[in-house]
Order: C-alpha cells, then sequence, then structure tokens
C-alpha cells in the first residue's frame, strides 16, 4: 500500500486519509497506519488543512520536499532528445534539451549513452539518489519486455533498455511516446478525473494515446494508437512505415515544414528560411515564423490542421470519446490548427456523434513527454525511495 500512498502524492501533491481512503478503496485505520509509518521515517508530511466542507479541516499529506531522490528521463523523438533530472517535486534539476540525436543513424544508442553520461557528470547528485531512468520514445515499444520492436534483434536500439539498466545499475523502463504523453495528461492535464479521453501526440508524426475507464490501453499486443498510419490521405508520399496513404504524410508537423519548404523552393517568400538558419530543429522555426504571421507557414499548418480533423472524425465516429486533447509541441500552435480542425470534423462527422466531444489543446504541449516519462518511474519505482531510505540512515548509523 506504501507504492500507491506514494504514487498518488507524486501525482497529486498533497491528499488528505479522507482522499486517500477513497483513491485507494481502503479501511481508514490501514490508511492511517500507512501514513504514520512514513510519517516516522521523514518520507512524507504534514503540509496544513484542506478547505473545510462542513466539519473538522482534514490535515493533508506532501511528499518531503527535503526528500534527495530523483528521476532521469530520456525523451527522444525521431530527430532531437531531451534528458532531464528531475526530484520528486518535479522540479527540473539539470536538463539538457533539444539534443540533436537521430534515431535511424546507425549510431544513435551510442549517441544516446554519451548523453546519459554528460547529464549525470553536469550534476552532484549521487547516482545512487536515481530511483530510476525512464526512457521514452516513438515505435513498437513493448514495455513488458523491455524493447523497441520497430527495430531488428541486432540493432542497438532494441534492446536499449537493458544496455542502460546494465551499465548504470539503474532500474530503467522504457515506452511508447504518446503514451508517455497520455499518461502526463492523465495525471496533470486536461484528462485528469476524466475516464475516457482521446490524446492526440502531434511532433513530426502523429501519435495517438487512449485513455479508457482512467488507464491507458495498450492493446493486444501493445500496439494500441497507431492513428498515424489510417490510411486516409490522397497523398502519394511515402509514409516512413513503408506505405502510402497514411495520414502522417498530410497531417504532422513534418508536413507542414515539408510544404513550407517546397513553398519556398517555388520562390514563395517564407521568413521561415530564415528562421531555420538560426534554429537547430525545425519545427521551433515553424513555430517562430507562424507567430510573426507569416502566410506561407500558416497557411501549411493549416493544411496539416484540415488533415488532423479528419483524422479526428474518424475517431469520433468509432470511439465516440468525451474529448479529444492535442498534446506534443504541435498543441502550441492550437490558435492555427483549431479552426482547420472543427471545419474538418463539421465536414466529415454525423453532428449528433460529433457534438458530444470536446477537442482541446494541451497547455503541457512540449512537456508533456518529460512529465510522462519521469510518470512511468513513479509508476514502477517510487516504492525504492522506503529501501533507499533505509540504506541511507543505516550508513549514518555505522
Amino acid at each position: 500500500m506504501e507504492k500507491e500512498l506514494l504514487k498518488n502524492l507524486y501525482f497529486d501533491a498533497t491528499l488528505s486519509t479522507a482522499d486517500f481512503v477513497k483513491k485507494l478503496a481502503k479501511s481508514t485505520p490501514s490508511i492511517t497506519k500507512v501514513i504514520n509509518r512514513l510519517l516516522d521515517e521523514n518520507i512524507i508530511v504534514e503540509c496544513g488543512f484542506a478547505e473545510s466542507t462542513g466539519g473538522r479541516r482534514p490535515i493533508q499529506f506532501a511528499l518531503n520536499p527535503d526528500l534527495d531522490f530523483y528521476i532521469l528521463t530520456i525523451s527522444a523523438d525521431q530527430y532531437f532528445s531531451t534528458f532531464t533530472i528531475t526530484n520528486l517535486n518535479q522540479i527540473i534539476i539539470s536538463e539538457h534539451r533539444d539534443i540533436s540525436l537521430e534515431l535511424k543513424c546507425s549510431n544513435s544508442a551510442n549517441l544516446l549513452l554519451a548523453e546519459i553520461e554528460k547529464i549525470l557528470a553536469s550534476t552532484p547528485i549521487n547516482r545512487n539518489r536515481l530511483i530510476g531512468i525512464g526512457l521514452s520514445m516513438p515505435g513498437f515499444v513493448n514495455s513488458e519486455l523491455g524493447v523497441n520492436e520497430s527495430y531488428p534483434i541486432s540493432h542497438h536500439l532494441y534492446g536499449i533498455k537493458n544496455t542502460i539498466e546494465k551499465k548504470y545499475g539503474i532500474p530503467t523502463v522504457i515506452e511508447n511516446d504518446s503514451r508517455c504523453i497520455a499518461l502526463a495528461e492523465k495525471e496533470f492535464g486536461l484528462a485528469k478525473n476524466i475516464e475516457n479521453s482521446l490524446i492526440i501526440n502531434l511532433n513530426w508524426g502523429v501519435g495517438l494515446g487512449i485513455i479508457i475507464n482512467g488507464a491507458v490501453f495498450k492493446g493486444e499486443s501493445g500496439f494500441a494508437g497507431e492513428f498515424s498510419h489510417i490510411p486516409l490521405s490522397d497523398n502519394n508520399t511515402l509514409c516512413s512505415c513503408g506505405k502510402r496513404g497514411c495520414l502522417e504524410v498530410e497531417a504532422s508537423l513534418n508536413a507542414a515544414i515539408r510544404n513550407t519548404e517546397n513553398d519556398i523552393k517555388k520562390n514563395e517568400y517564407s521568413i521561415y528560411s530564415t528562421f531555420v538558419n538560426s534554429n537547430l530543429n525545425k519545427i521551433d522555426a515553424l513555430i517562430e515564423a507562424s507567430n510573426v504571421g507569416d502566410q506561407i507557414a500558416i497557411n501549411n499548418l493549416g493544411k496539416i490542421g484540415y488533415m488532423l480533423g479528419k483524422g479526428i472524425s474518424t475517431l469520433i465516429h468509432i470511439l465516440n470519446p468525451k474529448q479529444i486533447i492535442v498534446s506534443g509541441r504541435g498543441a502550441e500552435l492550437g490558435r492555427i490548427l483549431n479552426p482547420q480542425i472543427q471545419i474538418a470534423i463539421n465536414e466529415f462527422c454525423i453532428p449528433e456523434i460529433a457534438k458530444t466531444t470536446n477537442i482541446q489543446m494541451s497547455a503541457l504541449n512540449k512537456y508533456a513527454q518529460i512529465k510522462g516519462t519521469a510518470a512511468i518511474v513513479v509508476e514502477r519505482h517510487i516504492n525504492s525511495i522506503l529501501t533507499k531510505n533505509h540504506q541511507h540512515k543505516k550508513l549514518i548509523n555505522e
């Protein structure tokens, strides 16, 4: 029960005994017993009173802010990775953002390991105080087996989770990037306290996280959510999966970038060509161009918004969700994408079905993957702080 109690405090920050009883479906005496034990060990602390609901104001509890336990996360997309070390209050202690690291390169695994070494070397934190390492990345990630089946068994990224674990002796978790983003929205974002939601990860590609009955749904083989490869495109462009007609070739930020660069080649003027020289990440250049009103960038973003709306219409007809959240880097472009998404929904959706689904842009946007990647470590390994705390006290006493 300690693990579940600690997880809930990580996700909700402060909770009362009554909150724990409701969330964990356990008796008040059993919850109180665990709380007292964690208080005695200084793992949790009292942090004031909750608002009154008519009776005595209940005492709230939180994770001890002085706990020196940390999480290392690697949030990878096709071309860039961000490495962070956060504490249990979700404060970033160290961060290496947007490191150029193309996953398709033959030496990508070695580059990833080298960056882990760099971020560990850049902080005075003792590695023994890391409760775990979380890696999120695109592809057919089998989190139960700890492998990325997008790669052949001989490829270094196939078993990168085990490689990291063996190298550092730290428990490591691997998960698909879109499912991590879905978890972040469920615990910290717009999907919190909503039983059924669909979370679209709009980045270089288009991913999907599915939340059913309050849990992230993975499907029979763990690969549910391959939204990007629904054959809705009439474009003959070859998709990264090797097939044609995939939604991704017209509804991703990569598509908007490709179309913008093609327009520039046709002598159309776009300030994107200036911004791309000062931004390593082309997505940043595209966002910056749209923010200053560049017509070419805005027009091409509108096109992907319309195609995304076409794909969303399919999801609405099949699953009839309460809400659909657009998250990831694309959520930063909501003011441009939203109108075009709605136009497509109006065009392709049966009104009686569409009216019950709320389309929202995530406020977490580019931070969602980082928060979700840390969350998967917490879900698996938060209880390790109990063992580590005992070991630390034993060393002090000796």
